[in-house]
């Protein structure tokens, strides 16, 4: 809980009244000053565009220091959750606060596991979408439509309903994944089976067929489990502020949940390591590791219009700490998988010694990020590029459930209602038709 430090004193020289301000300190990161009455006092909002310098929430989930390169999930730092504990203790940690005991792991497993089936009316209108339709667009269809098919998980403000659609859409969302991915390559849906993990049944569902059974590799396995943990959440994002504030009209969860997919879908956002991939592969296009000097070259001259893809974030000013986690797995899926010498991964390996040398994108912090180095592990076990937002997606579903539940539950919230500058015309009179010009 932030508490009142101190105060700051605004004064205008426009003949507006002077203004006293409280400054809260959270538990890290620096001092908020409260502007929550700067209009009642001075009739002056603020102007923010891209919410860059606005706290629009107290939160005691997620924090991000970017400058140290630090993420911490209810205090733990991410490496260390990474490190011990499986994507389920995280969802766990994130939903109630803390990390689970033996038993408490085994009946949120047990829970999530024996929810796994989606109500089978679903595939009618699975089968009702183009084949070549992106999976983020039969994703969001499928999640709009869970509130009809689920309508007692329907009421936002009420915990228990919220805590069962929060549990319903993480043990389904792989379901769906799933299911998206075998409706566009014309495959039969696979069930979902109890005696495997999160993320052994998510690789079971995406990879097997009716004709014989999908071992499941536990190195990839892991590696699965690895990218739900460091996307799982990251403090107010744009598809987070956006689950927050559609949760805020009291509208049903899977509606809010139905507009973060949609935030999330953005290139600028979700699509960073789709993007990422398609960077990787048209290098190869255009020669594979004999092109990347001239690519580099490209990048540094800023009037070619080519962006490195995958590197640098606009929050770490340092390494992502997600990113060094996600470097480890990525070598050992290589090299589990044998693929060191493929093409596509030396030009991505060559390019991350790059960046990780060479002074210009030392300097300017231009490091490799998560998605350079999830897109590469996704591509490597077989899941195309065009499902990556949806597994970032059912990563981040836990995330919102937990951002959603603390906004519902706090007293401080009403439904969102940014202001604006308004730059329009001044009031003017409508003229007859005739005399307009």
């Amino acid at each position: 809980m932030a508490n009142e430090q101190a105060s700051v004193s605004l004064h205008f020289s426009d003949g507006t009244p002077d203004a006293e301000l409280p400054i809260y300190r959270g538990t890290c990161g620096p001092d908020v000053i409260d502007i929550s009455q700067l209009y009642k006092k001075t009739g002056k909002f603020t102007f923010d565009p891209g919410f860059v310098a606005t706290a629009s929430c107290r939160s005691n989930i997620t924090y991000i220091d970017g400058q140290a390169g630090k993420l911490l999930y209810r205090g733990y730092p991410i490496e260390q959750l990474a490190d011990r504990c499986n994507y389920l203790e995280v969802c766990y940690l994130l939903l109630y606060g803390e990390l689970p005991n033996e038993r408490e792991k085994r009946d949120f497993e047990y829970l999530v596991t024996h929810h796994t089936m989606v109500n089978d009316q679903l595939q009618y209108f699975l089968h009702e979408f183009r084949r070549d339709a992106h999976p983020m667009a039969i994703i969001l269809g499928l999640v709009g439509a869970m509130s009809a098919f689920y309508p007692k998980s329907c009421n936002v403000l009420d915990p228990a309903q919220r805590n069962m659609a929060a549990v319903q859409m993480i043990a389904k969302m792989p379901t769906l994944v799933a299911m998206a991915y075998k409706h566009s390559v014309s495959d039969p849906v696979i069930y979902p089976r109890n005696e495997l993990t999160y993320s052994e049944n998510f690789l079971h569902m995406m990879f097997a067929t009716p004709c014989e059974r999908y071992p499941v590799n536990p190195v990839l396995a892991r590696a699965i489990d690895r990218i739900f943990i460091l996307h799982a959440d990251h403090e107010q994002n744009a598809s987070t502020s956006t689950v927050r504030l559609c949760a805020s009209s009291g509208t049903s969860p899977f509606a809010a949940i139905a507009a973060g997919i949609s935030c999330l879908w953005g290139p600028r956002h979700g699509g960073a390591n789709e993007a990422a991939l398609r960077m990787l592969m048209d290098i190869l296009d255009r020669g594979g590791e004999a092109h990347i000097g001239e690519f580099i070259s490209k990048v540094k001259d800023h009037s070619s219009g080519i962006r490195l893809m995958g590197f640098g974030h606009r929050v770490y000013k340092s390494y992502d700490p997600r990113a060094k986690i996600m470097r480890e797995t990525c070598h050992d899926v290589l090299e589990e998988l044998g693929l060191k010498n493929d093409p596509l991964f030396k030009v991505a390996l060559k390019l991350e010694e790059i960046a990780l040398s060479d002074e210009y994108f030392v300097s300017r912090n231009l490091y490799p990020n998560v998605d350079f180095y999830s897109g590469i592990v996704q591509k490597a076990i077989g899941i195309p590029v065009s499902l990556f937002t949806a597994v970032f997606a059912m990563a981040r579903m836990v995330g919102w459930f937990a951002q959603m539940n603390e906004m519902i539950e706090d007293p401080a919230q009403r439904i969102g209602r940014p202001r604006q500058l308004y730059t329009g015309a001044a009031e003017r009179e409508v003229l007859p038709i005739e005399e307009r010009q």
